[in-house]
């Protein structure tokens, strides 16, 4: 890894990377116990904003998957520091299962807009409310702009159509709290030890996942599964330091190749 640091933490996406809904990618499993003892930290970063961390957390051990709840670093959690640092009382746009995270917040009276993924509450009222609190001056906040994510019947609307809309229908400009942000990727690091160029992020979000890590200055892989559309890779500049089928494929990568000093980088 010429002009980088020796690799010594690995990002890894929840959604559609490690699982779909209630479905373990094959392999996925073995692969992160293989990584789990190899000389590196690993931690959880995503984008899921339709449940807690809690709930999150539950699903995953269900699928026998080895993880504690300081590894996840959630988009939620995120869009929580930043309510909490500006003193914000939001408006929730987030599925019930996901508002645990925001216990303790005020939102009486609310005077800023927090838009995550609510299939429930995106109806004409709800959005219709938000956008005449941001024409009257509150702040719009998303907890990210996905395009679209995987579900077990196909892709489905992200939380981005919809902060679209309601920038263009206001004229303002969302703060963006979650992944491609530079701040949630740093954000995540903080407590590893480790800055941006010594990190790898794997992810099947080519936009979100990849770009954004690499913008960061870390290395990306992308995997072919979950959102993954043919030609994704084609999409962001620079191109994913590795384009692979699957989790269990990047974890091989990283064992074989950037755990080596002298090891050049390669991708297909």
């Amino acid at each position: 890894m010429a002009g980088r640091q020796a690799l010594k933490a690995v990002l890894i996406d929840l959604s559609g990377t490690l699982h779909i809904e209630d479905a373990a990618i094959p392999g996925a499993q073995e692969a992160l116990n293989r990584l789990r003892q190899a000389s590196v930290a690993v931690k959880f970063v995503t984008n899921t904003t339709k449940e807690s961390k809690r709930i999150l957390l539950e699903r995953l051990r269900r699928l026998n998957f080895d993880l504690q709840e300081k590894e996840i670093f959630t988009s939620l959690s995120a869009a929580r520091s930043l309510l909490e640092e500006r003193q914000h009382r939001p408006l929730l746009l987030v599925e019930d299962d996901a508002l645990e995270d925001f216990d303790g917040i005020n939102t009486s009276d609310p005077n800023a807009v927090l838009v995550g993924l609510a299939p429930e509450h995106f109806n004409y009222q709800t959005l219709n409310k938000a956008f005449r609190m941001i024409l009257d001056g509150a702040p719009l906040i998303a907890v990210h702009k996905a395009r679209y994510y995987k579900r077990p019947d196909g892709l489905a609307l992200g939380p981005g159509p919809f902060v679209t809309g309601l920038e263009f229908a206001a004229d303002c400009k969302a703060t963006v709290v979650g992944k491609p942000e530079t701040t949630f990727f740093t954000q995540a690091l903080s407590d590893l030890g480790c800055g941006p160029d010594e990190a790898v992020m794997i992810g099947d979000d080519a936009r979100d996942d990849v770009g954004g890590a690499q913008n960061a200055g870390m290395l990306g892989i992308l995997v072919r599964t979950g959102k993954y559309r043919r030609g994704d890779e084609s999409k962001i500049d620079p191109p994913p330091h590795l384009t692979c089928d699957s989790f269990p494929d990047a974890v091989e990568h990283i064992l074989k190749n950037l755990l080596q000093p002298t090891s050049k980088q390669s991708a297909v």
